[in-house]
């Protein structure tokens, strides 16, 4: 058995086994990373006024069919495309406004999905290799930095700074007034590689867990069930 099938196995037992863990854990990081980012904004700027779906979405089936450009042109079209949005008013305009697009829909529940195996998998581990075998604190760390990152949101969809355009920031930035455009600029960067490497260090954290759940210490035999003097050998 190659290591990665033994990592997919190993993560296939630790779901089934877990899948109630799962379920609620990858729900609730799913839905704390959409509802976290204006809560944050309300507290901290102007409370959410104005929500809505992109009315535009009733017309997405027929644009991929037969829109302008091509099929690949349209696809990263709709890729980019906001689906639902948060946004509080002023005076003025536009106080702050948050947008889930596509693209960041995929990736609240990719890590949603990471975030509830690395919980299944250590939960599914200390079960078979006891305590001590699974370093539970280490492990315990690296599932709740992944899940805190994944909700605070390293990097969210659109946003605005009373009504300009800002480029992907940490809704964590927009709650302070007065940043200059350089220093949304380098948010934006920073935001970026900050998801990739959180990602990258909780899918390797999965496979890793899954890799020795797949190769682990074999459950303990089911004790017999009928005495030996009781089957009426001789």
């Amino acid at each position: 058995m190659s290591a990665m099938a033994r990592a997919i196995r190993g993560i296939a037992d630790a779901v089934r086994a877990r899948r109630g863990l799962f379920l609620a854990v990858a729900g609730g990081v799913f839905l704390l990373d959409i509802f976290v980012p204006p809560l944050l904004l309300s507290v901290t700027r102007k409370p959410v006024d104005y929500f809505t779906f992109n009315p535009w979405l009733s017309k997405l089936p027929e644009y991929l069919k037969s829109g302008s450009g091509t099929l690949a042109h349209r696809l990263e079209r709709t890729w980019n495309l906001a689906l639902f949005w948060f946004s509080a008013d002023n005076p003025y305009g536009v106080e702050w406004g948050f947008a889930v697009t596509a693209a960041d829909l995929a990736r609240f529940l990719l890590m949603s999905l990471l975030v509830a195996a690395y919980f299944a998998l250590w939960f599914y581990g200390r079960d078979r290799l006891g305590p001590g075998g699974w370093a539970p604190r280490a492990s315990a760390q690296g599932g709740l930095l992944g899940a805190v990152s994944s909700v605070l949101g390293l990097a969210t969809g659109g946003c605005t700074v009373m009504g300009c355009g800002a480029p992907v920031i940490p809704v964590v930035g927009l709650a302070f007034v007065g940043l200059s455009s350089t220093t949304l600029k380098w948010l934006a960067e920073l935001s970026s590689v900050g998801t990739t490497v959180v990602m990258l260090g909780m899918a390797g954290g999965v496979v890793y867990f899954g890799w020795r759940a797949g190769g682990g210490v074999a459950p303990p035999p089911h004790p017999d069930p009928l005495p030996l003097k009781g089957r009426g050998n001789t």
